[in-house]
């Protein structure tokens, strides 16, 4: 068999295994790329030289995302995002703009981590008892909360930008920079799309109830009670450390902007900040381990898919099947339409969330992509930013993410619901940043 024929086999049998859900990320990029260079008559020696070469290209990302991970994982046990999510939660006031706004905010400070998870394990016990007492509808807070996430997803400890980074071997704090000013301008959008959204479920309890006191008065009148067991609901508070408050900040600030001048490579600023924040809130040689054991799950499940990402990269590149591969595309596409390969995909992103789980969009399809637009001239990150705008604001609208099902557990809401009512805005959203990212030169043409 062909280079090109076995390199697509490996890839359709990876994207199947992570579709289907039956194997780990790591099972479906580890044991079919192995058994492809096999048959492609390559030898275990050669593919440990493979695995070399692809390790090497990742490592110094697989340990930013662990410290990364563990460092923004005890900032949100000490506290340092409570008083700004409480304080936006009683800002609201019964006004169902206000609602929208602050949700809005409350899931970008929340994400900041780069954990859907721990995104609406916060934002949902906080504001579904306001939107239920408010007559809101609750998809609206899912649409709200998944929009607002996917924009601060962007950031370079995040799994999208993580996993690019390995496909194109590079530094990835020199990834995310350029599409900073778009992690910007797509917040702007989410604000005014939840001031727009705001106003027509206004207008909607005005029609259903008559007016908005009645909707919101009695049984759904929110208490400072309520309010209360709303803020106590986002966390144990015995791990937070109010006193601690501004020296956190200041060292979460001081890493951040580390990572902004690129003095010393991500990894060591994230590993200097836990190294830090540990002793400074957690004393006890017993409470910081519980602290890293507590966040080393999460942490050690991004780093060895990134791992085993790397392992498949470098089969395939090693190999010579992602080149044969992009040939052999190149071969039976238009001409007039390989060029612009890569704001096809950008522009089917949201769709193809619903279809490829984050793994197979990223180090299945951009690999592939990436090799055709650079045979037309395309830079290779010019390709990349298209996929990740494209697709990164509907990562929250997919089946395929677990923290989707997590939001729906804890809000009692239905899948095909949540993507009928949010679909359409998460992919206009997406879209008009494409738009916007290609006027101002971030993505060519």
């Amino acid at each position: 068999m062909s280079l090109s024929l076995i390199g697509f086999i490996i890839i359709f049998v990876i994207v199947a295994l992570l579709v289907s859900g039956k194997v780990t990320p790591i099972v479906a990029m580890v044991i079919p790329p192995i058994i492809g260079a096999l048959l492609a008559g390559f030898s275990f020696s050669e593919v440990g030289v493979f695995f070399d070469e692809g390790i090497s290209s990742v490592i110094s990302i697989a340990i930013m995302f662990i410290f990364a991970i563990l460092f923004f994982g005890i900032m949100q046990d000490a506290g340092l995002f409570d008083p700004m999510i409480n304080k936006m939660v009683a800002l609201t006031k019964g006004n169902v703009v206000t609602v929208c706004i602050v949700t809005v905010l409350i899931a970008a400070v929340a994400q900041l981590d780069g954990s859907g998870a721990s995104t609406f394990l916060i934002t949902i016990p906080a504001l579904l008892p306001v939107y239920n007492r408010l007559k809101m509808n609750p998809y609206l807070l899912l649409l709200l909360v998944a929009g607002s996430a996917g924009m601060i997803n962007m950031l370079p400890w995040a799994g999208p930008l993580g996993r690019t980074a390995t496909v194109l071997e590079m530094d990835v704090i020199e990834l995310w920079k350029p599409i900073i000013p778009i992690q910007i301008i797509g917040m702007v959008i989410m604000l005014i799309v939840a001031v727009f959204l705001g106003m027509r479920e206004k207008r909607r309890i005005f029609k259903e109830y008559g007016s908005l006191e009645i909707a919101a008065s009695a049984e759904f009148a929110l208490t400072e009670n309520d309010t209360k067991d709303i803020e106590s609901a986002n966390k144990d508070n015995s791990l937070a450390r109010p006193k601690l408050l501004w020296i956190n900040a200041i060292l979460a600030l001081a890493v951040i902007g580390v990572l902004m001048t690129g003095i010393i490579p991500a990894g060591l600023a994230f590993m200097i900040g836990v190294s830090l924040a540990l002793p400074i809130n957690y004393p006890s040689v017993k409470e910081q381990m519980r602290r890293i054991r507590e966040h080393a799950p999460n942490a050690l499940t991004m780093a060895s898919i990134i791992l085993a990402a790397g392992l498949f990269l470098g089969i395939l590149e090693g190999t010579g099947m992602l080149t044969a591969i992009a040939n052999g595309i190149v071969g039976t596409l238009p001409g007039t339409i390989a060029p612009y390969l890569h704001l096809m995909v950008g522009f089917f992103g949201v769709p193809f969330d619903l279809l490829l789980s984050t793994d197979a969009y990223y180090f299945a399809l951009l690999p592939v992509v990436e090799q055709i637009t650079a045979g037309f001239g395309v830079d290779s990150v010019s390709t990349a930013y298209s996929m990740i705008i494209g697709n990164i604001v509907g990562k929250f609208v997919s089946p395929l993410a677990p923290a989707v099902w997590l939001a729906l557990g804890l809000s009692g809401l239905e899948m095909g619901r949540h993507i009928r009512y949010s679909l359409f805005w998460l992919w206009g959203i997406s879209l008009v940043l494409i738009a916007i990212a290609v006027f101002i030169g971030i993505i060519n043409v």
